[in-house]
């Protein structure tokens, strides 16, 4: 089996709540998704998927996943889709850094792998624990009443999990932590996410002042140095996402005690193959995890779901849905949630089939 041809397809993926806001002011009303097609010489085609949060979030943006599939691509043309490590490899030689742009084709190929062997690409990441799992739902930045007016409606839904997006004015986000921790019912867990938005003492001043409140604080600062200091300053629980990119500093920030949860984003690590690794060292080392990616529609929803599913019960912290918070569907067979979960699906591959007509012409095809 080889790769015969590679197609890109853009496709805009508004939002039910009309913005996703978070810190600094950083606000996406309508994401760029690229949804990426691997077709090989008999006919089997695997989909995946990479949406970037906008070029200000990560060392990503939209239109470079087209860019660097441009020049990725034909170094990919008649190789086996099947043999990851060596596609992995290549793709690393070929085009160094910008893991964001090798990861949809990574999962493509997981697809395809997953369709051969007539399994759910879960199964072959380790096999599925459980009937399901457990989701969150991120609370985008407003004023602090309005955020925690949403806890109840996102309860309706069946979040148990609920992500508290600050990273603002020190201040205001301690009244936004303590307004919306007032709404949390036992049994529930709320994560405050900086998303790197403070500076040290910042960060310094929201813990100090929220010491009371049972609260998980994400990825307070920019750097891993800087959210280490905040880690040794506070008793709150510790969740690290941003500056987590390889096992590298993975297995740093175990040695250093920095983290209590780590979050693996899919797209930042470069795909399924090398998240998966991410996700065996943490399961090894006894680290939770939050299994997700920066966005996506349904493409991107059913890799998180199968990487999730796959994941020890007790070692998942939460993972996520996003192919809910908007109103375009990309392709049918994708997980739904279910009352605050979701399962993978059942079918060989990720289960999903692309609706071309929501996806249109390729913008980009390499063959």
């Amino acid at each position: 089996m080889k790769i015969e041809a590679i197609r890109v397809y853009q496709v805009d993926l508004p939002l039910h709540e009309g913005s996703y806001n978070w810190s600094g002011g950083k606000s996406v009303q309508v994401f760029d998704s690229n949804i990426v097609e691997v077709i090989t010489d008999d006919g089997t085609a695997g989909y995946g998927e990479c949406c970037p949060l906008g070029p200000f979030y990560l060392p990503a943006y939209a239109d470079g996943v087209r860019s660097g599939i441009r020049e990725l691509g034909p170094h990919l043309i008649g190789q086996d889709p099947l043999l990851l490590g060596p596609l992995n490899r290549l793709m690393d030689k070929a085009l160094r850094g910008h893991p964001y742009v090798k990861s949809p084709i990574d999962i493509a190929c997981w697809d395809i792998k997953g369709q051969v062997a007539k399994l759910p690409v879960c199964e072959l990441l380790g096999g599925r624990y459980g009937d399901d799992f457990v989701l969150y739902r991120a609370i985008s930045q407003q004023d602090p009443a309005a955020m925690a007016d949403n806890v109840q409606s996102y309860r309706d839904q069946g979040y148990r999990r609920f992500q508290l997006k600050v990273g603002g004015d020190p201040d205001v986000d301690i009244e936004r932590i303590k307004q919306v921790a007032a709404q949390i019912q036992p049994g529930e867990k709320l994560i405050a996410d900086a998303n790197t938005g403070w500076l040290m003492h910042e960060a310094a001043r929201v813990c100090r002042a929220v010491a009371d409140v049972d609260v998980y604080i994400e990825q307070p600062c920019l750097t891993y140095e800087e959210c280490l200091s905040v880690r040794k300053r506070t008793t709150h629980p510790f969740v690290l996402d941003e500056c987590i990119d390889g096992l590298d500093v993975l297995m740093q920030g175990y040695n250093d005690l920095a983290m209590d949860v780590v979050n693996i984003k899919i797209s930042k690590f470069g795909g399924l193959t090398k998240a998966h690794l991410a996700r065996e060292l943490c399961a090894q080392i006894g680290v939770a995890m939050t299994i997700e990616d920066s966005w996506g529609g349904d493409i991107t929803t059913a890799a998180i779901a199968h990487l999730a599913h796959s994941t020890p019960t007790d070692l998942l912290f939460t993972s996520t849905d996003f192919n809910s918070y908007g109103p375009v569907q990309t392709a049918k067979g994708a997980p739904q949630r279910d009352n605050g979960r979701m399962a993978a699906s059942p079918a060989p591959g990720l289960g999903v089939e692309p609706l071309m007509g929501v996806l249109g012409e390729p913008v980009l095809e390499i063959c």
